[in-house]
Protein backbone atom coordinates (compact mmCIF):
# COMPACT_ATOMS: atom_id res chain seq x y z
CA UNK A 1 0.00 0.00 0.00
CA UNK A 2 1.39 3.40 -0.97
CA UNK A 3 0.51 6.70 0.58
CA UNK A 4 -0.10 9.88 -1.39
CA UNK A 5 0.97 13.17 0.22
CA UNK A 6 -1.82 14.99 1.97
CA UNK A 7 -2.33 18.69 2.30
CA UNK A 8 -2.63 18.71 6.05
CA UNK A 9 -2.43 16.44 9.11
CA UNK A 10 -5.57 14.84 10.46
CA UNK A 11 -6.97 15.43 13.89
CA UNK A 12 -7.30 12.48 16.35
CA UNK A 13 -10.82 11.80 15.02
CA UNK A 14 -9.58 11.57 11.45
CA UNK A 15 -10.60 15.07 10.38
CA UNK A 16 -8.13 17.12 8.37
CA UNK A 17 -6.71 20.06 10.25
CA UNK A 18 -6.88 23.35 8.28
CA UNK A 19 -3.58 25.05 7.57
CA UNK A 20 -4.61 28.14 9.53
CA UNK A 21 -5.25 26.05 12.64
CA UNK A 22 -1.88 24.33 12.84
CA UNK A 23 -0.24 24.60 16.22
CA UNK A 24 2.24 27.47 16.56
CA UNK A 25 4.42 25.03 18.47
CA UNK A 26 4.69 22.61 15.53
CA UNK A 27 7.89 21.75 13.75
CA UNK A 28 7.14 23.92 10.70
CA UNK A 29 6.92 27.24 12.63
CA UNK A 30 9.97 26.33 14.70
CA UNK A 31 12.05 25.44 11.66
CA UNK A 32 11.03 28.63 9.86
CA UNK A 33 11.77 30.76 12.92
CA UNK A 34 15.15 29.08 13.42
CA UNK A 35 16.06 29.56 9.75
CA UNK A 36 15.03 33.23 9.79
CA UNK A 37 16.90 33.83 13.05
CA UNK A 38 20.08 32.36 11.60
CA UNK A 39 19.68 34.49 8.48
CA UNK A 40 18.98 37.58 10.59
CA UNK A 41 21.97 36.95 12.83
CA UNK A 42 24.25 36.44 9.81
CA UNK A 43 22.93 39.56 8.10
CA UNK A 44 23.33 41.65 11.24
CA UNK A 45 26.87 40.42 11.90
CA UNK A 46 27.86 41.11 8.29
CA UNK A 47 26.22 44.54 8.35
CA UNK A 48 27.83 45.40 11.69
CA UNK A 49 31.32 44.44 10.55
CA UNK A 50 30.89 46.24 7.25
CA UNK A 51 29.55 49.33 9.01
CA UNK A 52 32.40 49.38 11.51
CA UNK A 53 35.07 49.11 8.83
CA UNK A 54 33.42 51.75 6.65
CA UNK A 55 32.92 54.11 9.58
CA UNK A 56 36.52 53.79 10.71
CA UNK A 57 37.69 54.41 7.15
CA UNK A 58 35.53 57.54 6.84
CA UNK A 59 36.69 59.01 10.14
CA UNK A 60 40.34 58.12 9.62
CA UNK A 61 40.36 59.64 6.16
CA UNK A 62 38.70 62.82 7.43
CA UNK A 63 41.02 63.35 10.37
CA UNK A 64 44.16 62.45 8.44
CA UNK A 65 43.20 64.79 5.64
CA UNK A 66 42.30 67.57 8.08
CA UNK A 67 45.59 67.23 9.97
CA UNK A 68 47.52 67.20 6.70
CA UNK A 69 45.72 70.31 5.40
CA UNK A 70 46.22 72.15 8.67
CA UNK A 71 49.91 71.27 8.65
CA UNK A 72 50.29 72.68 5.17
CA UNK A 73 48.61 75.93 6.13
CA UNK A 74 50.57 76.28 9.36
CA UNK A 75 53.87 75.58 7.55
CA UNK A 76 52.91 78.11 4.92
CA UNK A 77 51.90 80.93 7.28
CA UNK A 78 54.21 80.36 10.27
CA UNK A 79 57.34 81.86 8.59
CA UNK A 80 55.52 85.22 8.35
CA UNK A 81 55.21 85.48 12.13
CA UNK A 82 57.74 87.73 13.92
CA UNK A 83 60.10 86.18 16.43
CA UNK A 84 58.11 87.64 19.31
CA UNK A 85 54.55 87.88 17.97
CA UNK A 86 51.99 90.05 19.67
CA UNK A 87 48.36 89.13 20.28
CA UNK A 88 47.47 91.08 17.16
CA UNK A 89 49.94 89.01 15.15
CA UNK A 90 48.48 85.80 16.55
CA UNK A 91 44.92 86.93 15.84
CA UNK A 92 45.91 87.74 12.27
CA UNK A 93 47.57 84.32 12.00
CA UNK A 94 44.36 82.65 13.22
CA UNK A 95 42.22 84.60 10.74
CA UNK A 96 44.55 83.59 7.93
CA UNK A 97 44.16 79.93 8.96
CA UNK A 98 40.35 80.34 9.03
CA UNK A 99 40.34 81.81 5.52
CA UNK A 100 42.56 78.96 4.29
CA UNK A 101 40.17 76.27 5.60
CA UNK A 102 38.28 76.08 2.30
CA UNK A 103 35.45 73.54 2.29
CA UNK A 104 36.40 72.18 5.69
CA UNK A 105 35.18 75.33 7.42
CA UNK A 106 37.34 74.94 10.50
CA UNK A 107 37.75 77.57 13.18
CA UNK A 108 41.21 78.12 14.59
CA UNK A 109 42.85 79.68 17.60
CA UNK A 110 46.43 80.11 18.74
CA UNK A 111 47.84 79.77 22.22
CA UNK A 112 51.25 80.85 23.40
CA UNK A 113 52.97 78.99 26.25
CA UNK A 114 49.65 77.52 27.42
CA UNK A 115 48.05 80.93 27.64
CA UNK A 116 44.57 81.97 26.57
CA UNK A 117 43.26 81.11 23.11
CA UNK A 118 43.37 83.81 20.49
CA UNK A 119 41.01 83.22 17.57
CA UNK A 120 37.53 81.91 16.74
CA UNK A 121 37.94 78.38 18.14
CA UNK A 122 36.61 78.55 21.69
CA UNK A 123 35.60 74.93 22.36
CA UNK A 124 39.04 73.38 22.77
CA UNK A 125 39.04 70.99 25.71
CA UNK A 126 41.51 71.25 28.53
CA UNK A 127 42.64 67.67 27.91
CA UNK A 128 43.75 68.49 24.39
CA UNK A 129 45.55 71.61 25.55
CA UNK A 130 47.34 69.64 28.24
CA UNK A 131 48.40 67.02 25.68
CA UNK A 132 49.91 69.60 23.33
CA UNK A 133 51.66 71.55 26.09
CA UNK A 134 54.95 69.77 25.46
CA UNK A 135 54.88 71.08 21.87
CA UNK A 136 56.48 68.01 20.26
CA UNK A 137 53.54 66.31 18.50
CA UNK A 138 50.14 66.90 16.95
CA UNK A 139 47.11 65.62 18.81
CA UNK A 140 43.47 65.33 17.80
CA UNK A 141 40.27 64.66 19.69
CA UNK A 142 36.73 63.78 18.55
CA UNK A 143 34.01 65.09 20.84
CA UNK A 144 30.24 65.36 20.82
CA UNK A 145 29.08 68.97 20.80
CA UNK A 146 25.59 70.41 21.19
CA UNK A 147 25.65 71.24 17.48
CA UNK A 148 27.01 67.86 16.45
CA UNK A 149 30.28 65.92 16.47
CA UNK A 150 33.50 67.90 16.27
CA UNK A 151 37.12 67.13 15.45
CA UNK A 152 39.64 69.08 17.54
CA UNK A 153 43.26 69.32 16.38
CA UNK A 154 46.17 70.67 18.40
CA UNK A 155 49.32 71.34 16.33
CA UNK A 156 52.57 72.91 17.70
CA UNK A 157 54.02 75.73 15.58
CA UNK A 158 57.79 75.76 15.11
CA UNK A 159 59.93 78.28 13.29
CA UNK A 160 63.44 79.41 13.12
CA UNK A 161 65.44 81.33 10.58
CA UNK A 162 62.30 81.62 8.55
CA UNK A 163 61.87 77.88 7.96
CA UNK A 164 60.57 74.71 9.53
CA UNK A 165 61.57 71.13 8.88
CA UNK A 166 59.00 68.31 8.68
CA UNK A 167 60.42 65.05 9.96
CA UNK A 168 57.15 63.05 9.98
CA UNK A 169 55.12 61.25 7.37
CA UNK A 170 52.17 63.59 7.40
CA UNK A 171 49.69 61.02 8.96
CA UNK A 172 47.64 61.72 12.03
CA UNK A 173 47.42 58.99 14.62
CA UNK A 174 44.41 56.72 14.53
CA UNK A 175 42.09 57.09 17.47
CA UNK A 176 38.97 55.10 18.32
CA UNK A 177 36.69 55.94 15.44
CA UNK A 178 33.70 54.49 17.23
CA UNK A 179 33.30 57.46 19.53
CA UNK A 180 31.87 59.95 17.06
CA UNK A 181 28.27 60.72 17.89
CA UNK A 182 28.31 58.88 21.25
CA UNK A 183 29.01 61.88 23.42
CA UNK A 184 32.48 60.71 24.43
CA UNK A 185 35.81 62.27 23.50
CA UNK A 186 38.60 60.45 21.74
CA UNK A 187 42.15 61.68 21.64
CA UNK A 188 45.00 60.42 19.48
CA UNK A 189 48.62 61.28 18.92
CA UNK A 190 49.77 62.00 15.41
CA UNK A 191 52.87 60.74 13.66
CA UNK A 192 53.83 64.23 12.58
CA UNK A 193 56.94 65.41 14.29
CA UNK A 194 58.15 68.99 14.00
CA UNK A 195 61.72 69.59 14.90
CA UNK A 196 62.06 73.34 15.05
CA UNK A 197 65.44 74.86 15.11
CA UNK A 198 63.98 77.15 17.71
CA UNK A 199 60.75 76.23 19.62
CA UNK A 200 58.15 78.93 19.27
CA UNK A 201 55.90 77.94 22.18
CA UNK A 202 52.87 78.41 19.93
CA UNK A 203 50.11 75.85 19.42
CA UNK A 204 47.50 76.17 16.71
CA UNK A 205 44.10 74.65 17.44
CA UNK A 206 41.45 73.85 14.82
CA UNK A 207 37.83 72.85 15.39
CA UNK A 208 35.92 71.44 12.43
CA UNK A 209 32.48 69.86 12.16
CA UNK A 210 31.94 66.14 11.42
CA UNK A 211 28.30 66.54 10.42
CA UNK A 212 29.03 65.41 6.87
CA UNK A 213 30.80 62.32 8.10
CA UNK A 214 27.96 61.54 10.50
CA UNK A 215 25.53 61.89 7.62
CA UNK A 216 27.63 59.40 5.65
CA UNK A 217 27.62 57.02 8.60
CA UNK A 218 23.82 57.41 8.98
CA UNK A 219 23.50 56.61 5.29
CA UNK A 220 25.53 53.44 5.92
CA UNK A 221 23.17 52.43 8.70
CA UNK A 222 20.16 53.09 6.52
CA UNK A 223 21.70 51.08 3.71
CA UNK A 224 22.46 48.23 6.11
CA UNK A 225 18.84 48.13 7.29
CA UNK A 226 17.59 48.48 3.73
CA UNK A 227 19.62 45.42 2.79
CA UNK A 228 18.88 43.39 5.92
CA UNK A 229 15.08 43.71 5.90
CA UNK A 230 14.60 42.34 2.35
CA UNK A 231 17.13 39.63 3.11
CA UNK A 232 15.07 38.55 6.14
CA UNK A 233 11.87 38.65 4.10
CA UNK A 234 13.46 36.56 1.35
CA UNK A 235 14.84 34.13 3.95
CA UNK A 236 11.28 33.02 4.72
CA UNK A 237 10.95 31.46 1.25
CA UNK A 238 13.89 29.02 1.53
CA UNK A 239 12.89 28.46 5.17
CA UNK A 240 9.42 27.32 4.12
CA UNK A 241 10.89 25.19 1.36
CA UNK A 242 13.39 23.55 3.71
CA UNK A 243 10.72 22.99 6.37
CA UNK A 244 8.50 21.37 3.77
CA UNK A 245 11.26 19.07 2.60
CA UNK A 246 11.99 18.03 6.18
CA UNK A 247 8.41 17.71 7.40
CA UNK A 248 6.91 15.89 4.41
CA UNK A 249 8.46 12.52 5.40
CA UNK A 250 7.48 13.16 9.01
CA UNK A 251 3.86 13.81 8.03
CA UNK A 252 3.85 10.69 5.89
CA UNK A 253 5.20 8.67 8.81
CA UNK A 254 2.46 10.06 11.03
CA UNK A 255 -0.21 9.22 8.46
CA UNK A 256 1.16 5.73 8.04
CA UNK A 257 1.25 5.21 11.81
CA UNK A 258 -2.40 6.31 12.03
CA UNK A 259 -3.36 3.86 9.30
CA UNK A 260 -1.55 1.02 11.05
CA UNK A 261 -3.27 1.96 14.31
CA UNK A 262 -6.65 1.83 12.57
CA UNK A 263 -5.90 -1.68 11.30
CA UNK A 264 -4.20 -1.22 7.90
CA UNK A 265 -1.20 -3.36 8.73
CA UNK A 266 -0.05 -3.48 5.09
CA UNK A 267 0.78 0.25 5.05
CA UNK A 268 4.23 1.02 3.63
CA UNK A 269 6.11 4.17 2.58
CA UNK A 270 8.35 4.85 -0.41
CA UNK A 271 11.98 5.43 0.60
CA UNK A 272 13.28 8.56 -1.16
CA UNK A 273 16.88 9.70 -0.78
CA UNK A 274 19.71 8.48 1.41
CA UNK A 275 19.55 10.83 4.39
CA UNK A 276 18.49 10.15 7.98
CA UNK A 277 14.79 10.58 7.18
CA UNK A 278 15.09 8.00 4.42
CA UNK A 279 16.74 5.61 6.87
CA UNK A 280 13.92 6.29 9.35
CA UNK A 281 11.35 5.53 6.65
CA UNK A 282 13.10 2.25 5.86
CA UNK A 283 13.13 1.31 9.54
CA UNK A 284 9.42 2.14 9.73
CA UNK A 285 8.68 -0.16 6.81
CA UNK A 286 10.66 -2.95 8.46
CA UNK A 287 8.76 -2.43 11.71
CA UNK A 288 5.42 -2.37 9.89
CA UNK A 289 6.25 -5.63 8.10
CA UNK A 290 7.23 -7.31 11.38
CA UNK A 291 4.09 -5.97 13.03
CA UNK A 292 1.94 -7.28 10.18
CA UNK A 293 3.49 -10.74 10.47
CA UNK A 294 3.08 -10.85 14.25
CA UNK A 295 -0.48 -9.56 14.04
CA UNK A 296 -1.40 -12.16 11.46
CA UNK A 297 0.14 -14.92 13.57
CA UNK A 298 -1.64 -13.73 16.72
CA UNK A 299 -4.95 -13.51 14.89
CA UNK A 300 -4.45 -16.99 13.49
CA UNK A 301 -3.65 -18.41 16.91
CA UNK A 302 -6.58 -16.60 18.50
CA UNK A 303 -8.96 -17.81 15.81
CA UNK A 304 -7.68 -21.37 16.25
CA UNK A 305 -8.16 -21.16 20.00
CA UNK A 306 -11.70 -19.85 19.65
CA UNK A 307 -12.58 -22.41 17.03
CA UNK A 308 -11.11 -25.17 19.19
CA UNK A 309 -13.15 -24.09 22.21
CA UNK A 310 -16.30 -23.82 20.11
CA UNK A 311 -15.73 -27.18 18.46
CA UNK A 312 -15.00 -28.93 21.74
CA UNK A 313 -18.02 -27.36 23.40
CA UNK A 314 -20.24 -28.34 20.50
CA UNK A 315 -18.95 -31.90 20.47
CA UNK A 316 -19.46 -32.22 24.23
CA UNK A 317 -23.07 -31.08 24.20
CA UNK A 318 -24.50 -34.36 22.86
CA UNK A 319 -22.73 -36.75 25.26
CA UNK A 320 -23.32 -34.38 28.14
CA UNK A 321 -27.01 -34.26 27.36
CA UNK A 322 -27.10 -38.06 27.45
CA UNK A 323 -25.12 -38.15 30.68
CA UNK A 324 -27.40 -35.56 32.25
CA UNK A 325 -30.48 -37.64 31.36
CA UNK A 326 -28.93 -40.78 32.87
CA UNK A 327 -27.74 -39.01 36.01
CA UNK A 328 -31.19 -37.47 36.52
CA UNK A 329 -32.70 -40.96 36.51
CA UNK A 330 -30.04 -42.28 38.83
CA UNK A 331 -30.56 -39.28 41.13
CA UNK A 332 -34.12 -40.38 41.75
CA UNK A 333 -32.98 -43.90 42.65
CA UNK A 334 -30.21 -42.57 44.89
CA UNK A 335 -32.57 -40.28 46.78
CA UNK A 336 -35.31 -42.97 47.06
CA UNK A 337 -32.95 -45.34 48.83
CA UNK A 338 -33.08 -48.13 46.27
CA UNK A 339 -29.32 -47.98 45.79
CA UNK A 340 -26.68 -48.94 48.31
CA UNK A 341 -25.34 -45.92 50.28
CA UNK A 342 -21.89 -45.93 48.63
CA UNK A 343 -23.41 -46.22 45.19
CA UNK A 344 -25.92 -43.46 45.96
CA UNK A 345 -23.14 -41.08 47.04
CA UNK A 346 -21.17 -41.82 43.90
CA UNK A 347 -24.23 -41.24 41.72
CA UNK A 348 -24.98 -37.89 43.40
CA UNK A 349 -21.35 -36.78 42.96
CA UNK A 350 -21.35 -37.74 39.28
CA UNK A 351 -24.68 -35.98 38.79
CA UNK A 352 -23.40 -32.78 40.40
CA UNK A 353 -20.20 -32.78 38.37
CA UNK A 354 -22.13 -33.47 35.18
CA UNK A 355 -24.33 -30.44 35.80
CA UNK A 356 -21.25 -28.29 36.40
CA UNK A 357 -19.62 -29.55 33.22
CA UNK A 358 -22.83 -28.92 31.29
CA UNK A 359 -22.95 -25.36 32.62
CA UNK A 360 -19.32 -24.73 31.67
CA UNK A 361 -19.89 -26.03 28.15
CA UNK A 362 -22.92 -23.77 27.77
CA UNK A 363 -20.85 -20.80 29.00
CA UNK A 364 -18.06 -21.64 26.55
CA UNK A 365 -20.57 -21.82 23.73
CA UNK A 366 -21.96 -18.42 24.75
CA UNK A 367 -18.48 -16.86 24.91
CA UNK A 368 -17.62 -18.29 21.50
CA UNK A 369 -20.75 -16.64 20.08
CA UNK A 370 -19.67 -13.28 21.55
CA UNK A 371 -16.16 -13.67 20.14
CA UNK A 372 -17.50 -14.59 16.72
CA UNK A 373 -19.94 -11.65 16.72
CA UNK A 374 -22.85 -14.05 16.35
CA UNK A 375 -24.68 -12.98 19.51
CA UNK A 376 -27.85 -11.00 18.72
CA UNK A 377 -30.48 -9.22 20.78
CA UNK A 378 -34.18 -9.91 20.82
CA UNK A 379 -35.59 -6.71 22.25
CA UNK A 380 -39.03 -6.45 23.78
CA UNK A 381 -40.94 -3.98 25.94
CA UNK A 382 -41.04 -5.43 29.43
CA UNK A 383 -42.05 -4.32 32.90
CA UNK A 384 -39.01 -3.70 35.06
CA UNK A 385 -40.63 -5.42 38.04
CA UNK A 386 -41.48 -8.45 35.93
CA UNK A 387 -37.88 -8.83 34.73
CA UNK A 388 -36.45 -8.67 38.26
CA UNK A 389 -39.09 -10.85 39.93
CA UNK A 390 -38.81 -13.52 37.24
CA UNK A 391 -35.06 -13.80 37.89
CA UNK A 392 -35.65 -14.27 41.63
CA UNK A 393 -38.48 -16.82 41.22
CA UNK A 394 -36.61 -18.98 38.69
CA UNK A 395 -33.65 -19.34 41.12
CA UNK A 396 -35.77 -19.69 44.24
CA UNK A 397 -34.27 -16.67 46.01
CA UNK A 398 -36.50 -15.54 48.83
CA UNK A 399 -37.48 -11.98 49.72
CA UNK A 400 -36.49 -10.36 51.98
CA UNK A 401 -34.29 -13.02 53.59
CA UNK A 402 -31.91 -13.42 50.66
CA UNK A 403 -32.75 -10.55 48.32
CA UNK A 404 -34.23 -7.09 48.97
CA UNK A 405 -35.62 -5.24 45.94
CA UNK A 406 -36.03 -1.47 45.70
CA UNK A 407 -37.91 -0.79 42.47
CA UNK A 408 -39.76 2.30 41.20
CA UNK A 409 -43.40 2.35 42.27
CA UNK A 410 -44.68 3.29 38.83
CA UNK A 411 -43.09 0.10 37.38
CA UNK A 412 -41.70 1.65 34.15
CA UNK A 413 -41.43 -0.21 30.87
CA UNK A 414 -37.97 -1.03 29.53
CA UNK A 415 -36.91 -2.24 26.09
CA UNK A 416 -34.33 -4.98 26.59
CA UNK A 417 -33.53 -8.58 25.77
CA UNK A 418 -35.18 -10.15 28.82
CA UNK A 419 -33.21 -13.41 28.57
CA UNK A 420 -29.86 -11.65 28.55
CA UNK A 421 -30.78 -9.24 31.36
CA UNK A 422 -31.94 -12.29 33.35
CA UNK A 423 -28.51 -13.89 32.82
CA UNK A 424 -26.81 -10.69 34.02
CA UNK A 425 -28.97 -10.30 37.15
CA UNK A 426 -28.77 -14.00 38.00
CA UNK A 427 -24.99 -13.92 37.79
CA UNK A 428 -24.63 -10.74 39.88
CA UNK A 429 -27.09 -11.83 42.58
CA UNK A 430 -25.71 -15.37 42.69
CA UNK A 431 -22.13 -14.09 43.12
CA UNK A 432 -23.26 -11.69 45.84
CA UNK A 433 -24.95 -14.51 47.78
CA UNK A 434 -22.03 -16.88 47.20
CA UNK A 435 -19.09 -14.57 47.96
CA UNK A 436 -20.77 -11.81 49.98
CA UNK A 437 -23.46 -11.91 52.64
CA UNK A 438 -27.25 -11.81 52.55
CA UNK A 439 -29.41 -9.93 52.10
CA UNK A 440 -28.47 -8.72 48.64
CA UNK A 441 -30.03 -5.41 47.65
CA UNK A 442 -31.27 -4.91 44.09
CA UNK A 443 -31.95 -1.22 43.56
CA UNK A 444 -33.24 0.09 40.21
CA UNK A 445 -33.75 3.63 38.96
CA UNK A 446 -35.08 4.67 35.58
CA UNK A 447 -34.56 8.05 33.93
CA UNK A 448 -35.38 9.35 30.50
CA UNK A 449 -31.84 8.44 29.39
CA UNK A 450 -30.94 5.16 31.10
CA UNK A 451 -31.87 2.21 33.25
CA UNK A 452 -29.54 1.80 36.25
CA UNK A 453 -29.55 -1.31 38.47
CA UNK A 454 -27.30 -1.66 41.51
CA UNK A 455 -26.65 -5.09 43.06
CA UNK A 456 -24.99 -4.72 46.48
CA UNK A 457 -24.15 -7.24 49.18
CA UNK A 458 -23.18 -7.05 52.86
CA UNK A 459 -19.96 -9.03 52.60
CA UNK A 460 -16.32 -7.97 53.08
CA UNK A 461 -16.08 -6.47 49.59
CA UNK A 462 -13.65 -7.18 46.76
CA UNK A 463 -9.89 -6.87 47.46
CA UNK A 464 -8.30 -3.90 45.76
CA UNK A 465 -5.89 -6.07 43.76
CA UNK A 466 -8.75 -8.25 42.54
CA UNK A 467 -11.17 -5.44 41.62
CA UNK A 468 -9.60 -4.61 38.21
CA UNK A 469 -9.79 -8.28 37.14
CA UNK A 470 -13.27 -9.36 38.24
CA UNK A 471 -14.52 -9.41 34.64
CA UNK A 472 -11.53 -11.35 33.26
CA UNK A 473 -12.21 -14.83 31.95
CA UNK A 474 -11.24 -17.68 34.29
CA UNK A 475 -9.65 -15.22 36.75
CA UNK A 476 -9.14 -16.64 40.24
CA UNK A 477 -8.50 -14.34 43.16
CA UNK A 478 -6.89 -17.20 45.08
CA UNK A 479 -4.24 -18.96 43.00
CA UNK A 480 -4.39 -21.93 45.36
CA UNK A 481 -8.09 -22.43 44.56
CA UNK A 482 -7.99 -24.90 41.69
CA UNK A 483 -11.76 -25.49 41.61
CA UNK A 484 -14.70 -23.16 41.75
CA UNK A 485 -18.43 -23.63 41.90
CA UNK A 486 -18.89 -21.77 38.63
CA UNK A 487 -17.16 -21.84 35.27
CA UNK A 488 -15.20 -18.62 35.84
CA UNK A 489 -16.98 -17.06 32.88
CA UNK A 490 -20.11 -15.71 34.55
CA UNK A 491 -19.03 -12.08 35.00
CA UNK A 492 -17.37 -12.02 31.58
CA UNK A 493 -20.63 -13.23 29.98
CA UNK A 494 -22.61 -10.70 32.02
CA UNK A 495 -20.45 -7.85 30.78
CA UNK A 496 -20.72 -9.01 27.15
CA UNK A 497 -24.52 -9.14 27.48
CA UNK A 498 -24.53 -5.58 28.82
CA UNK A 499 -22.25 -4.43 25.99
CA UNK A 500 -24.76 -5.84 23.49
CA UNK A 501 -27.24 -3.35 24.99
CA UNK A 502 -24.63 -0.58 24.54
CA UNK A 503 -24.43 -0.36 28.32
CA UNK A 504 -21.79 -0.64 31.00
CA UNK A 505 -21.17 -2.91 33.96
CA UNK A 506 -18.75 -1.78 36.66
CA UNK A 507 -17.69 -3.14 40.05
CA UNK A 508 -16.82 -1.18 43.18
CA UNK A 509 -16.72 -1.42 46.97
CA UNK A 510 -19.17 0.38 49.22
CA UNK A 511 -17.74 2.78 51.83
CA UNK A 512 -19.33 0.81 54.68
CA UNK A 513 -18.30 -2.59 53.35
CA UNK A 514 -19.62 -4.90 50.69
CA UNK A 515 -19.36 -4.95 46.91
CA UNK A 516 -21.69 -3.26 44.45
CA UNK A 517 -22.12 -3.95 40.71
CA UNK A 518 -23.75 -1.19 38.68
CA UNK A 519 -25.56 -2.05 35.45
CA UNK A 520 -26.38 0.88 33.13
CA UNK A 521 -28.35 0.47 29.91
CA UNK A 522 -29.40 3.42 27.72
CA UNK A 523 -33.17 3.64 27.21
CA UNK A 524 -32.70 5.14 23.74
CA UNK A 525 -31.03 1.92 22.49
CA UNK A 526 -32.59 0.55 19.29
CA UNK A 527 -32.29 -2.80 17.58
CA UNK A 528 -30.54 -1.24 14.56
CA UNK A 529 -27.80 0.18 16.83
CA UNK A 530 -26.24 -3.27 17.21
CA UNK A 531 -22.74 -3.59 15.81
Amino acid sequence: MRLAPRRGPRSPRGLRTPRGLRSPRGLRPRLVVAFVLVAAFSALITAALTFRQARDAILDRTQNSAVHDLRLQVDSLAPNLPADPTDTDLRTFARQLDRASGSRGWHTAVSRDGGPLIGTAADVSGALRAATKSGDATFYERVEHADGPRLLIGMPVGYGDGSTRDTGKGDAGKGDAGKVGEGKGDRGKGDIGKEAEKPSGLVAYAVLSLDGERADISALITAAWAGAVPALALAVVPALFAARRVLRPVRQLRTAAEKITSGARDTRLDVVGKDELAALTGTFNTMAAALERDDAELRRMEANARRFAADVSHELRTPLAAMAAVTDALDEDARSGTLPPDTADAVLLISDETRKLTGMVEDLMEISRFDAGAAVLHLDDMSLRTVVQKTLHLRGWREPDEVVTELPEDDPRIRVDARRIDVVLANLIGNALRHGAAPVTVRATVTSEALVIDVADNGPGIPDDVLPHVFDRFYKADVARVRSEGSGLGLAIARENVRLHHGTLVAANLPGGGAVFTLTVPRTFRQEDQS
